[in-house]
């Protein structure tokens, strides 16, 4: 059987299937976004391009087409958005009630079963960003009891009414200033973040979620995109939650078919400012502990996370398999972690004026930035040079680019055009 697997060095056809966070703005919000910081990535890039309107294909898929090119380059890019819109709205629609009981309880059981101490222990920052969205919870339902309290005892006594009409008088108080709280628990995505993880939580045990039936979707449209062999690679992508699901894609890939990473387009995983391993430190997440170690050993299918220390939504500087102590059988060979420097990529003005908008951070890993930088996503999907070689060379693949966009084919340039798959 030959090996196909040899990566081109340049890329003239890329074929994406993006995997959101848990993000109830869906395919239309996601283009208008992509459709924005293209208008920005153009600014400190000197490129032709041209951004195809959103197809919705289907309840699971939509899809968009990017056109770029350089003096001496062209790209096509495919990017498949795979839709959980319904889902995620479906879940955040619940009765509120239904919602903060959830959450309580994932909150009780995270701090009981040792979850929390162990994310604490591998990310400070992001433990304390979980404690915060937690005790935000607690502190809306305080505040609307407290706050009804307060007045049901003050209408008592300025009327010398029975005692026992506090609780009467409290109780259509406290629901009312709970739901007049509401505009502000979703200002600061209260809501969203507590409705995300008991769910993610149940998906990293590997009980069923609406999840599971996206995956099986999303890996058979991969499987069906690699054996096309219409593109020069093929990129699964993960933001955010999305770590935790764009993995389970390429393993369910990989039990529908075995070689879907050796034949065909090279076929790469890659996560952004990944939150899975938040989850998978709860004692109960054997099975995406098992995903994480099942990929660990694969070298068919190169595996690129990318963190960054200015984001406290993701895992700065963390093994996303030794660290979250996955078994593993094999040789190990996944994944590359790629070190993202924000301040890097971003004007310093603009950087400060961000700085501390912790969820503006955590969406930069797929916007544009203001500066040309080692890291630019829309480079890694719109632009010439495999994925592979902007995780393994940064540095040198930003250098392969002159002023005017082109690409120079020679010296370092030309060294780090074409690494193979297996070699990250």
């Amino acid at each position: 059987m030959v090996d196909k697997r040899a990566e081109p060095p340049l890329v003239a056809r890329r074929h994406v299937f993006y995997v959101s966070g848990y993000d109830p703005q869906g395919a239309e919000g996601y283009h208008r976004l992509f459709e924005r910081s293209l208008a920005r990535f153009l600014k400190i890039w000197p490129l032709k391009t041209r951004l195809g309107q959103l197809a919705l294909d289907s309840e699971t898929f939509a899809h968009w087409t990017i056109e770029t090119s350089g003096p001496n380059w062209q790209v096509i890019t495919r990017y498949d958005f795979l839709r959980q819109e319904h889902f995620i709205r479906a879940n955040m629609a619940e009765p509120l009630a239904r919602q903060i009981l959830r959450a309580i309880a994932w909150a009780f059981d995270y701090i009981l079963s040792g979850a929390l101490v162990r994310v604490l222990r591998a990310s400070a920052y992001f433990g304390l960003v979980l404690i915060y969205f937690q005790l935000m919870l607690i502190a809306w339902i305080a505040l609307s009891a407290g706050g009804a309290w307060i007045v049901g005892v003050a209408i008592t006594r300025a009327f010398a009414l029975p005692g026992w009409l506090e609780l009467v008088i409290a109780a259509p108080v406290a629901i009312a200033m709970f739901i007049s709280l509401r505009p502000l628990a979703d200002r600061w995505f209260l809501i969203q973040i507590n409705n995300h993880w008991p769910y993610l939580c149940e998906f990293a045990r590997g009980e069923a979620t609406g999840f599971d039936p996206l995956i099986e979707a999303c890996a058979q449209r991969v499987i069906a995109a690699v054996r096309a062999n219409e593109a020069d690679e093929v990129i699964v992508i993960g933001h955010s939650g999305g770590g935790a699901m764009a993995p389970a894609v390429i393993v369910r890939a990989l039990e529908l078919d075995p070689d879907i990473g050796r034949l065909g387009p090279p076929l790469v995983l890659l996560t952004l400012g990944s939150i899975a391993p938040g989850a998978a430190l709860d004692p109960k997440a054997q099975s995406l502990r098992a995903t994480f170690a099942r990929l660990a050993v694969e070298a068919s299918v190169p595996w690129i996370d990318a963190q960054s220390r200015a984001d406290v939504l993701n895992f700065w500087d963390f093994d996303p398999v030794e660290g979250i102590g996955a078994r593993i059988a094999g040789k190990r060979c996944n994944p590359l972690i790629w070190k993202v420097r924000f301040g890097d990529m971003l004007s310093r003005r603009f950087y400060w004026r961000i700085r501390f908008n912790f969820f503006r951070l955590h969406y930069q890993f797929i916007m544009a930035s203001d500066r040309r930088a080692a890291y630019d996503y829309f480079m890694l999907v719109c632009g010439p040079l495999p994925v592979a070689t902007w995780a393994k060379h940064p540095a040198g693949a930003l250098a392969s680019f002159a002023a005017d966009g082109s690409l120079a084919m020679t010296g370092a340039s030309s060294r780090s055009a074409s690494p193979h798959p297996s070699s990250i």
